[in-house]
């Protein structure tokens, strides 16, 4: 027979058994939010796209630590490697959207991935957000409700890229150019867009010869050679990752920026870091994010801190892309109150968010941000162990991107 002691113990322990569920329950019942991350961790775009997991890393431990999205649903993260090619790309986006059930995937590196998975992404209605690549195709044509960019795209970096150029050319009196730009959908757009803007802008500076080296190209003399045959006043170039390395190191060989000017070529933080001791002072470049543009916002200087105490070095446009893009999402789940896919994408469609960058919006035709691009000259500043840009022209995105008539002009063609 049970006596009154152990009733009463079996009540106490049943009573325990029922808070630890309760209890568990309240802590563990709000699900995870699964994150997929699409990345050329190998291949061209493998140098920025290690910082750009980085910078991914910091923003997704700093809204677990709080909780997770809404305070309750921590961010479980899915990192894919694309090799910088379209087909693998679509490959791991349809695993991580069938096999780990994600709602939605950041990426990618490569304009070509970006393009290849859009479609994917909005048949199986998943959010997609472009931190990186930059076709602006992968928003102008054929568009998607479920995909937004928030990096300045090949129009918006074009346009401010000529815009400075065509003073330079002014003041030294430019008239002849080549341009080299990597054969894939990144160099293509941006090659395109910046002679158009040229004819428009400066078209008294004439375009002598176009040169296309392979994505993946590792030796760069015969188009140097080539280069310096034509007697440009000046190169302007669309090389990115691990090809921008190898470019670089054959034209300081050849020793082409003695010869030639190359204003305009894409200079990030991670050439800048890298390069330090070799990067020409007095060149003009292009960037997509720099942080140090932008250390007088508290968001920057927080995010800036936050890696330095981790990785020991100061973040890169890459690392800094990634981590607007954490926070876009973040910020769409806020204002949809729900995880709910369709709803975070209608959330966000014409939303203002705060970024390390400032304050943009996403414009409601293309869901592009009205972020920044940058163009400046590369010198040496005491508050670095690397040159940065000084006379650093910043063009916001609403006055670089392109007009809505003509967007509309391109799809109803």
């Amino acid at each position: 027979m049970q006596t009154k002691r152990s009733r009463t113990t079996c009540i106490f322990g049943w009573l325990l058994a029922l808070l630890v569920f309760l209890y568990a329950g309240n802590t563990f019942a709000a699900a995870p939010y699964p994150l997929g991350v699409a990345l050329g961790l190998t291949g061209t775009g493998a140098p920025y796209c290690k910082e750009a997991a980085e910078g991914l890393e910091i923003a997704v431990n700093e809204i677990n630590a709080q909780g997770g999205l809404l305070g309750k649903h921590p961010i479980e993260l899915f990192i894919r490697d694309t090799q910088t090619r379209p087909a693998t790309a679509q490959k791991v986006s349809r695993a991580l959207i069938d096999k780990h059930g994600v709602q939605c995937i950041i990426g990618t590196y490569s304009s070509a991935c970006a393009l290849a998975i859009k479609p994917i992404c909005r048949s199986a209605r998943v959010l997609h957000i472009a931190p990186i690549s930059n076709s602006e195709n992968i928003t102008r044509l054929d568009p998607s409700p479920y995909t937004y960019s928030v990096v300045p795209n090949t129009y918006m970096m074009s346009k401010a890229v000529v815009t400075g150029i065509a003073a330079l050319a002014r003041e030294k009196g430019w008239a002849r150019y080549v341009t080299i730009a990597s054969d894939y959908a990144w160099g293509r757009s941006s090659q395109e867009v910046q002679v158009d803007q040229f004819r428009s802008i400066a078209p008294g500076i004439t375009l002598t010869e176009t040169y296309w080296p392979r994505l993946g190209q590792t030796r760069f003399n015969s188009f140097i050679v080539d280069i310096m045959a034509q007697k440009p006043d000046f190169v302007l170039g669309s090389i990115a990752g691990a090809d921008n390395a190898f470019w670089m190191r054959d034209c300081r060989d050849y020793r082409l920026f003695k010869e030639v000017a190359y204003p305009g070529g894409l200079v990030s933080v991670t050439e800048l870091a890298t390069q330090a001791r070799s990067i020409r002072r007095g060149i003009y470049g292009r960037c997509r994010a720099p942080f140090f543009a932008h250390m007088d916002n508290p968001r920057m200087a927080a995010f800036a801190d936050a890696y330095r105490a981790k990785f020991d070095r100061y973040p890169s446009d890459w690392a800094v892309l990634l981590y607007d893009a954490v926070y876009a999402l973040k910020q769409g789940v806020d204002k949809a109150g729900k995880l709910d896919t369709a709803a975070v994408k209608d959330a966000l469609h014409g939303m203002t968010i705060d970024t390390t960058r400032g304050r943009f919006f996403f414009r409601k035709v293309d869901n592009q941000l009205s972020c920044s691009a940058y163009f400046g000259k590369v010198a040496d500043d005491p508050r670095y162990p690397f040159p940065i840009y000084h006379e650093l022209m910043e063009f916001k995105g609403s006055e670089i991107w392109r007009a809505e008539a003509e967007i509309l002009e391109a799809r109803a063609k």
